[in-house]
């Protein structure tokens, strides 16, 4: 959201407006950029983005952006479970677009914990699907 007042003199009257979700298309599987995505499919783009981007990794983002997940190597599934659901929770929401982030079901084997949960964001709700190393 972007704040603008109407008139340089006149800062008492502010028109919030929401900034449009157009982004350019990027296509992993054949690692291409092209074309634009918008609403629902730019949200997509977004979530991927923040679930497989290091918190605090990257100069570029800031604090609250990606998610932290380098710590939970090695740690015990029952420590794990409530731990990343708890930090996908907080990654996501911290976008104002995403309204809640529920239904998470839990599988896996020794190493490697597959996560699937919905993204309810305010242009529809998205199934997602991540495998976390463990």
């Amino acid at each position: 959201m972007k704040l603008i007042p109407q008139a340089e003199t006149e800062m008492n009257s502010i028109i919030i407006q929401t900034i449009p979700t157009l982004t350019y298309r990027v296509q992993r599987e054949k690692e291409i950029v092209s074309g634009t995505v918008d609403e629902l499919e730019a949200m997509k783009q977004a979530v991927f983005k923040i679930l497989f981007t290091e918190r605090y990794q990257y100069e570029i983002y800031n604090w609250e952006y990606g998610m932290e997940l380098k710590d939970l190597f090695g740690r015990a599934k029952s420590y794990v479970i409530p731990e990343i659901k708890k930090r996908i929770e907080e990654a996501l929401l911290a976008d104002d677009r995403i309204k809640a982030v529920t239904d998470f079901t839990f599988h896996g084997g020794k190493n490697i914990l597959e996560v699937r949960f919905k993204v309810h964001t305010i242009f529809g709700t998205l199934e997602i699907e991540r495998q976390v190393d463990i």
